[in-house]
């Protein structure tokens, strides 16, 4: 634009800011796709597992392996790039249209040097399998689905800018969409590459991992098609004077919200999982038993996780848009929506306990396991669902170097460390058994990361209030 004024705001934009910041609606708009495209990609996973179990147990553990590790690698990478989010989000607010679009490019480029540093963890993958004590075949199966897996990185990472996009301008629906055709091809290209046809080899286990990155591919080819041809986009696409190379203004203000909303989500993540490993010298039943409650946990989560994400945009485009009122109240609302929801959810699933353990084993002595610390889980899942949405929120203010620092006490110095003492060298006349103790260490943990985001999202939000009266 020559004439010095801002462009006029489009229908969409017009209804954001006359009634999405203000509405219940506009935040459960928002989140159901958001859920569904989450529960879309847990599914892919779903289906390796039954897919490679069916061959034979080698096959299994090795995917879980290899999956695994990937998972590790990929999910730190992924949520720098989640930064794109609020940083999208203000400028929709404040309808800045081609910044967007150079942003878009720029995250792009950080996608790319986030591939060359995470491409060798997987490729060179021997040390870690070494470390864990892999047995041999269960290693090459791990080994190979790495290495197939790993061509779809670039792919990977490169479509979590767009998702982050997507989610900042209110369209979620269109990585529900995606996500939905990735899952609706999983089935038939798991097996083209596991059982192999004409000049294809059969790849047994490691074909999971060649499907998933052609998937990756695919996924990333309809991102690209969207943003080059929907016409929705075309006012994003960046002027002639934006940067065509990485710039390091734009790289540093990725960076500065990426990696530490990375580093907070592997926090998060290595504090659960290594309960598991700290556990395995207790028995396989006191591990299986955790493992219910994980998978549980997990699935629990996608609903809180949706409402954070939802409330993030929601307030990252009232900042925008001059409207720290707004984005007031779309915290507020998302946070109380995800507490009523998680409450419920935790109520419900203690109330079935029995048929819910059921689901998972017919061996009694896990079950009871499972049951005996399904009390625990629950706490846990509620302050889970607190500290997700304040983490998410304080996001939208572009807030994220205090938040990992709380998760990093929280969660590793008392969660994870108060575990393993109370599991390990437990005071005289301590009444839990290891498991309970590690659990109710991680529930006191995150209920303290949980009560301090809140407040610093609190503080944070009157502060914004405070600024512009």
């Amino acid at each position: 634009m020559t004439s010095g004024t801002a462009p006029a705001a489009p229908p969409t934009a017009r209804r954001v800011d006359d009634a999405a910041f203000d509405s219940t609606r506009a935040l459960l708009t928002l989140a159901w796709p958001i859920l569904v495209a989450q529960v879309a990609v847990i599914a892919l996973g779903v289906i390796d597992t039954i897919m490679a179990g069916r061959l034979s147990a080698s096959d299994l553990a090795g995917v879980a392996l290899g999956s695994s590790i990937y998972a590790t690698v990929f999910v730190g990478f992924m949520a720098t790039l989640q930064a794109l989010t609020p940083i999208a989000g203000h400028h929709f607010g404040a309808h800045r249209f081609h910044e967007i679009g150079t942003d878009v490019g720029q995250a792009l480029w950080l996608a790319l040097f986030l591939t060359l540093l995470a491409l060798p963890l997987l490729l060179f993958n021997e040390p870690p399998l070494r470390l864990i004590g892999a047995p041999a075949e269960v290693a090459a199966i791990s080994t190979h689905y790495l290495w197939a897996i790993a061509v779809g990185l670039p792919a990977a990472l490169a479509s979590r800018v767009y998702i982050a996009l997507n989610a900042a301008l209110s369209r979620p629906t269109v990585t529900m969409l995606i996500n939905l055709g990735a899952l609706a091809a999983k089935v038939p290209l798991n097996l083209l590459f596991i059982h192999g046809a004409g000049p294809l080899p059969a790849m047994g286990g490691a074909g999971c991992g060649m499907a998933t990155a052609l998937i990756m591919w695919l996924m990333l080819l309809a991102h690209w098609l969207l943003w080059r041809f929907d016409p929705f986009y075309r006012r994003f696409h960046p002027g002639s004077a934006a940067p065509r190379g990485p710039t390091w203004k734009r790289q540093r203000e990725l960076l500065r919200l990426g990696l530490p909303s990375g580093g907070m989500l592997l926090i998060e993540i290595s504090s659960f999982t290594f309960i598991a490993l700290l556990l395995a010298r207790f028995g396989a039943t006191i591990v299986a038993g955790h493992q219910i409650l994980a998978n549980v946990i997990g699935l629990l989560f996608m609903l809180p996780l949706s409402y954070g994400i939802a409330a993030s945009v929601l307030v990252a485009q009232a900042l925008g848009a001059g409207r720290p009122d707004r984005a007031r109240r779309a915290g507020l609302r998302g946070f109380r929506i995800t507490f009523a929801s998680a409450v419920v959810l935790a109520l419900v699933v203690y109330l079935l306990r029995e048929p819910l353990v059921a689901q998972f084993t017919r061996d009694p002595q896990v079950a009871a396991v499972a049951l005996g610390l399904i009390g625990l889980a629950m706490l846990f899942h509620v302050f889970d669902a607190i500290q997700g949405v304040a983490a998410f929120i304080l996001r939208g203010y572009k807030v994220a170097f205090a938040p990992m620092l709380i998760h990093s006490v929280a969660l590793w110095a008392i969660g994870l460390a108060g575990g393993f003492w109370l599991a390990y060298d437990p005071p005289p006349g301590w009444p839990l058994d290891p498991a309970a103790s590690f659990w109710l260490a991680a529930v006191i943990g995150l209920a303290i990361a949980a009560a301090a985001l809140s407040a610093l999202a609190a503080f944070v939000a009157r502060s914004r209030l405070s600024e512009n009266p």
